[in-house]
């Protein structure tokens, strides 16, 4: 099987790298183990990451990997150095199997070397070595690489340029094979190398530029046979030729492949069995082992049955799928390996607790054994127990008592042959060894001491049946205090006390076991989380999701922007005619945009899609940590602009708003946090999903009345509230309250015209004023203190147009100020002292006194403060004529938005806006539908009333990254509770396989960014998944009749 590049492969991979990375941006840097590393690069719209395994492979990838919760110190310096750098070029070393990325136009440079042991090696322009994998020491044929060291590309293969492909080279190479080989026969040593292998060796060692396995596909191209020795072709003129045809075949193959963006790639598979039965869409997978790959189709495997070619379009999709194939064979059989462990612990500890049990029934078997065999023999025990006390009685020691018994013994005294020593006389007790049933002697004498010896043949037998008899005994021990059916009452109080055991042994194990097993449970799944986990593609973003977004309850697009340069991203590509703008007078309230149907853009918009757009705007100011519900408001798409008044700049991501604000209801402080599927086109035919039409509109939308309110808004990344607004008479006595929320105060109202001729004349007045600055009137507020320092985000108070402009600076008094009393006669004295002593004289004496140094510095610092205030005069020019380049786009932009919003012309849309299909998201599929993804989203709950999986968050103090985690958890543990999943994927109310698939491809740091508020409490719904846990529910009134899957 493959592991490593081959010199082709390194060409080819490096020329579509090149195509796919030059003037993307390094976004970040990843170790996913020792050695392999990852690397994502971004701009907008556009997203790659490529996976670098250090001697062996580099490839861009489709599939998620799980990355290592700490960077390590090298992918910590990488960071430091080539974070945010842009790529700006990606090619080989020569013909060596080493690529080189260079960052900001080679300021900084990375070499990934595939040969050896390889390495991963970071230069800056001059080529030294800032960071490096795997320090290499000097050694034979071995230059030494250690931080702080040149990188040396010259002795690196054909670095200087590929020599030119000659009749004469390519017989000093066949030569230098033949001398080589010469020299082996002369030292006696067999040569290693097969005779059909021979020849193309020979060319890889001195042509270089074209690996074993690329001549000899040439060589079958061409039909050379391959068999042949270098000195045989050496002798031959038409083999030479010949051979010369075959490297140009290749050369002729490698300019084909590298001549096109993307290069076409073939993955050689064997077949396994069940291939020829197996599925179409298995088969790749499933059915095939990977043996190579190649960026062309290799003649030499064409005609074996076992083999098979997958072709793929470019080759870092043949690498990727190459490699992530084996790499994901090798994550599952892990995971199937710690499942097998945690099966085997969880048997290992039913025996364990079987076999305990086990042990108290044999106890208890015992002690009935023992009782009974008590009661059997109860004249047996007396009688020893009394032979024993007798002696104790006696005052004989205890040692001589067991001497005695053992003499006794082997006289074969009956009483003594009972008796098992040592005796336990310090406990007060003996051992008996007693038969389980009566033992009746036919002859009495047995009993007696002084019986005569019979004869030999009558011995054996009974020497037998004592010898059956003994091994039937039971050891039992009796308690000498107590008589013989006491000791058994004893033993039956054992059993008992044993039975009563083993029934609460049984209960405890019982739980034990599950205990152990939820214990075995948990170590699992701890051990899955720490394993990576098994590759999925990775999922491409839609053009909304860069937005703080969600689809509202009547089908409509609700987008918000996260900053600054996000609202005017919103303000100049998406707010089109028809489309309404949400904003609130809070802190940090979000610019919020209702996207309407372009085909029906007078359409009003219903009010619960407007409720919900207030919620959003609300719930991302300062109004969510402050618990306080507050009120939004709405206006059309023509009364948002970026015109300001004459002489005043709207800061990044702030409008002025023109007409009449519509007030919303208070919003209530109630998100969601769910998932919407995508769904397949012929899918989308079983939803019924339609936009609300309401034949009446909503808001009356004729504004007559005569003032016009000027609200220049600020984004919510300023941090800073609304500036000041003037409010209409009639709604100044409607609202005659100010909001407590609100820190600023209200400055003295600004009457301007409202009719729409003064509008357009206020945009065809956005004209550059080059001679004259024009200086804020007003003052910033006392509220904005914080932000003062900030002059980006500093906006002042608006001031009337007076159609006059004023210089800004102010006319300098050329007279001097008097002198102070006393001075002036000091002055006349100085003068007609010195009134004789010119400039040269002065300079001589003030170096004669020293003085001359305080006059040489004070001119170096009016030379340095000269300098600085140029760069300054400097500075302010540049920043001048930018405002002026800006203002010149802004009042061209606002000219064609106007014509726009009057034709109603959107070709500004972007493609991608255009291909996305918002019917094809949906919160709860159908059976038979064919999912695709599952997007995270966070929304209004009232939005997510058709919501299969969502989670209820109001204001709180946890961690959103902590709450998603816990959601997440959840979710994934209702996946392995019985009767939860749906294999048949037809239960709408049930979790399906797919869903199942799609949620554990998540990842919590990636899912945390959809949630748009810092701090949350989450309110699991009550039903079947929220009574899951079997603990208390918390928000047992959170979700309602749509919340019963709400802890899903």
């Amino acid at each position: 099987m493959k592991q490593r590049f081959s010199s082709i492969d390194v060409k080819v991979i490096a020329h579509e790298l090149s195509n796919a990375l030059v003037t993307l941006r390094v976004s970040n840097i990843y170790d996913l183990s020792s050695k392999i590393f990852l690397i994502k690069f971004a701009k907008p719209d556009h997203k790659e990451q490529i996976v670098i395994d250090s001697g062996f492979r580099c490839h861009l990838t489709e599939f998620s990997r799980a990355t290592a919760a700490a960077p390590s110190m090298f992918v910590t310096r990488l960071r430091k150095f080539l974070k945010t750098r842009r790529v700006t070029k990606v090619a080989p070393v020569g013909t060596d199997r080493i690529i080189e990325f260079q960052f900001s136009d080679g300021q900084y440079r990375l070499y990934l070397e595939f040969y050896a042991g390889g390495n991963i090696i970071l230069t800056d322009n001059e080529l030294n070595i800032l960071a490096l994998l795997r320090v290499v020491a000097e050694g034979e044929g071995q230059e030494e690489l250690r931080i702080g060291l040149k990188y040396s590309l010259d002795n690196r293969q054909n670095y200087g340029g590929v020599p030119a492909l000659t009749k004469e080279r390519l017989e000093d190479a066949l030569q230098k094979s033949v001398d080589r080989g010469d020299g082996d026969l002369v030292a006696g040593k067999k040569s290693k190398k097969k005779g059909s292998d021979a020849l193309r060796r020979a060319l890889a060692v001195s042509i270089t530029e074209y690996p074993p396995m690329l001549v000899d596909h040439a060589m079958r191209v061409t039909e050379f046979d391959s068999s042949l020795k270098p000195a045989d072709v050496l002798q031959s003129q038409d083999l030479l030729n010949h051979l010369m045809r075959s490297l140009q075949e290749a050369q002729r193959l490698v300019e084909e492949i590298t001549s096109s963006e993307v290069a076409k790639g073939y993955i050689i598979a064997k077949k396994k069995e069940g291939y020829e039965e197996a599925p179409e869409a298995e088969i790749a997978r499933n059915f095939l082992i990977y043996e190579d790959f190649h960026p062309f189709r290799p003649r030499q495997f064409e005609n074996d049955p076992a083999t098979v070619f997958l072709e793929f379009e470019g080759f870092n999709k043949t690498a990727d799928e190459f490699f992530s194939s084996i790499e994901g064979q090798k994550l599952e059989s892990r995971l199937q390996e710690r499942e097998q462990n945690a099966k085997k612990k969880i048997e290992a500890a039913r025996q364990d607790q079987a076999k305990r049990l086990g042990g108290l029934q044999e106890v208890q078997e015992l002690n009935i054994r023992k009782a009974g065999a008590l009661q059997a023999n109860p004249e047996r025990v007396q009688e020893a127990m009394d032979a024993v006390n007798g002696l104790i009685a006696q005052g004989m020691d205890w040692v001589e008592i067991g001497k005695l018994v053992e003499v006794e013994q082997k006289r074969q005294n009956p009483v003594a042959s009972i008796i098992k020593l040592p005796l336990k006389l310090q406990e007060n007790t003996i051992t008996l060894l007693l038969d389980e049933e009566e033992f009746v002697e036919d002859d009495e004498s047995a009993y007696e001491t002084g019986s005569d010896v019979s004869d030999s043949e009558d011995e054996a037998p009974k020497k037998e049946s004592k010898q059956k008899a003994t091994e039937k005994r039971l050891a039992i021990d009796i308690n000498l205090a107590l008589s013989p059916w006491a000791n058994a009452r004893e033993y039956f109080d054992q059993k008992r006390s044993a039975a009563e055991k083993e029934q609460k042994t049984i209960q405890s194990s019982t739980k034990a076991l599950k205990s152990q097993e939820a214990k075995i449970a948990r170590d699992l799944k701890t051990g899955l989380k720490q394993e990576k986990a098994v590759l999925r593609p990775v999922r491409r973003q839609m053009w909304f999701e860069k937005f703080t977004w969600f689809l509202s309850s009547d089908g409509y697009l609700v987008l918000a922007g996260k900053d600054g340069q996000q609202n005017e991203i919103l303000y100049r590509k998406y707010l089109k005619k028809g489309d309404v703008y949400v904003h609130a007078e809070i802190q940090g309230a979000a610019s919020v945009v209702i996207r309407n149907n372009p085909k029906t853009p007078d359409a009003p918009i219903p009010p619960s899609t407007l409720s919900q757009a207030g919620t959003l705007a609300i719930s991302c100011s300062s109004a969510w940590d402050s618990k306080a519900g507050m009120s939004a408001w709405w206006v059309n798409a023509d009364q948002v602009s970026k015109s300001a008044p004459t002489g005043e700049f709207l800061p990044t991501g702030s409008f002025m708003i023109r007409g009449k604000k519509n007030f919303l209801p208070p919003a209530a402080l109630l998100l969601g946090f769910g998932v919407l599927f995508q769904i397949s086109d012929e899918s989308k035919a079983r939803h019924n999903k339609h936009r609300l039409q309401v034949d009446t509109p909503a808001v009356s939308q004729n504004a007559e009345s005569t003032t016009i309110e000027q609200t220049p808004e600020l984004g919510d990344d300023e941090g800073s509230v609304p500036d000041d607004y003037q409010e209409s008479d009639a709604e100044d006595e409607e609202r005659k309250t100010s909001n407590p929320l609100q820190t600023q105060a209200r400055l003295e109202p600004v009457i301007s015209d409202g009719d729409a001729e003064q509008i357009s004349a206020e945009i065809a007045d956005l004209q550059v004023v080059e001679d004259v600055k024009l200086e804020p009137q007003g003052q910033p507020e006392a509220g904005d203190s914080d932000h003062e320092a900030d002059s980006d985000d500093e906006t002042t108070a608006p001031t009337p147009t007076t159609g006059t402009q004023t210089p800004s600076a102010n006319p300098i008094s050329t007279s001097s100020a008097p002198l102070k009393r006393g001075k002036r006669g000091k002055a006349k004295k100085i003068a007609a002292k010195y009134k004789d002593q010119d400039e040269e004289d002065r300079a001589l004496a003030q170096k004669l006194i020293g003085a001359s140094a305080g006059v040489e510095k004070a001119a170096v610092e009016a030379k340095a403060k000269e300098k600085r205030e140029a760069e300054l005069a400097f500075q302010k020019e540049r920043r001048k004529a930018q405002h002026q380049r800006t203002q010149k786009e802004m009042a061209e932009h606002e000219a064609a938005r106007k014509a726009m919003l009057e034709d109603g012309n959107d070709a500004d849309d972007a493609e991608e806006e255009k291909m996305t299909s918002l019917d094809a998201l949906v919160g709860k599929p159908l059976r038979g539908d064919e999912i695709l993804e599952a997007i995270p989203v966070c929304a209004p709950w009232a939005a997510m009333g058709n919501y299969k999986y969502k989670v209820k968050l109001q204001p709180g103090t946890q961690k959103k990254g902590k709450a998603i985690r816990e959601i997440m958890t959840r979710w994934v543990g209702d996946m392995t509770v019985k009767g939860k999943v749906d294999e048949a994927s037809e239960d709408p109310e049930r979790m399906w396989p797919r869903e199942v698939e799609l949620l554990k491809g998540w990842k919590v740091e990636e899912v945390t960014n959809t949630v748009f508020v810092s701090k949350v409490k989450v309110m699991v719904a009550g039903g079947v998944a929220g009574a899951s846990k079997g603990g208390k529910t918390k928000g047992k009134s959170g979700g309602g009749k749509g919340g019963g899957k709400g802890g899903r």
